[in-house]
């Protein structure tokens, strides 16, 4: 971090950084030391000066949201004339990274935990009249520790109500929206520029969980003279995309989920409860345990065994 101005607001609130970890819908995420306590901590970085502002609103939702399971704590919110910062609470790996080290395939079992807990922690967000909006495996985080088990869902930047607090009661359906979040996993409807609602947040965790499931989506790897173009290409395969054939040589009960959240009323509530229920029954049927232990952390145990994690199709379950 090469900014005087950033460093010395961090020095004193007794922040240091100690590496550059990625960046978010809007502004670069790091790693720090908080010099008092000693605990490591993520910082949430924004410039005011380019794009707008958007880490406030985030941090009102993270606060919003801090009673619930599956959400990281926020610290600090800090502000100079050109930078937001948030410090947060560190997590771990996000599901992308988990998924590329275990060869870009996750088994059944993997996928039907994760699936269980994305559903919960959308209800949770949902329950606040909260949207997220950019539902992809890069927003979802492992814990550390002794959480290292649970998942948890970040970045809001993107996030909006879909209650109209004013006159209390849910926004109006319209159309000729730019597209929000990330189109690989977007719904239908937000690809087609419609007013974002539940269903939108849940019909994005259902490619998300044929993604995981299949190793990539049909509509990835789409050539395009430019986003708008490609934009339509990936609209035109989702929607010649039958949830049958994209879930064909799976579970019925992924082809059911997604069929079932492209058929939600625009103002209608999911049946988080249903789908939670389904997805750990199939576990049952499939004789699997609901123990959290996870594809890649049988890969890291094989690892230290010194094995290389390949071709453990068997160990790990994938079918």
């Amino acid at each position: 971090m090469e900014d005087y101005e950033l460093e010395t607001m961090l020095r004193i609130n007794s922040i240091v950084v100690t590496r550059r970890l990625g960046s978010g819908s809007f502004g670069d995420i790091y790693e720090g030391k908080h010099l008092g306590s000693g605990l490591h901590v993520a910082l949430k970085v924004e410039r005011k000066d380019v794009g707008g502002s958007h880490l406030p609103t985030e941090y009102t939702v993270y606060n919003l949201l801090r009673h619930g399971m599956g959400f990281p704590s926020t610290y600090q919110f800090l502000s100079n004339k050109r930078h937001n910062v948030m410090v947060m609470e560190l997590l771990g790996q996000s599901l992308e990274n988990l998924f590329v080290l275990c060869h870009r395939r996750f088994s059944t079992k993997t996928v039907l935990m994760l699936g269980e807990q994305m559903v919960e922690r959308l209800e949770y967000l949902h329950s606040y009249r909260y949207l997220h909006r950019d539902i992809k495996p890069d927003n979802f985080l492992m814990g550390c520790g002794d959480t290292s088990h649970r998942l948890h869902l970040i970045d809001f930047g993107l996030a909006k109500r879909y209650w109209d607090m004013t006159e209390n009661k849910h926004v109006r359906q319209r159309r000729g929206t730019r597209l929000t979040g990330t189109a690989r996993y977007a719904s239908i409807n937000a690809l087609c520029g419609g007013e974002q609602s539940r269903r939108d947040d849940m019909e994005s965790v259902g490619y998300v969980l044929m993604y995981l499931l299949r190793g990539r989506l049909p509509w990835q790897g789409l050539v395009a003279n430019s986003r708008e173009q490609k934009h339509e290409m990936i609209t035109e395969m989702k929607l010649s995309t039958s949830p049958k054939s994209l879930c064909a040589g799976y579970p019925t009960e992924f082809y059911t989920y997604i069929d079932y959240t492209r058929r939600l009323g625009f103002e209608e509530e999911p049946d988080y409860r249903m789908i939670r229920c389904s997805f750990l029954a199939l576990m049952y049927s499939m004789k699997y345990i609901n123990d959290h232990i996870y594809d890649w952390d049988l890969v890291e145990s094989n690892a230290e065994k010194g094995g290389d994690g390949v071709g453990n199709e068997v160990e790990l379950g994938v079918v």
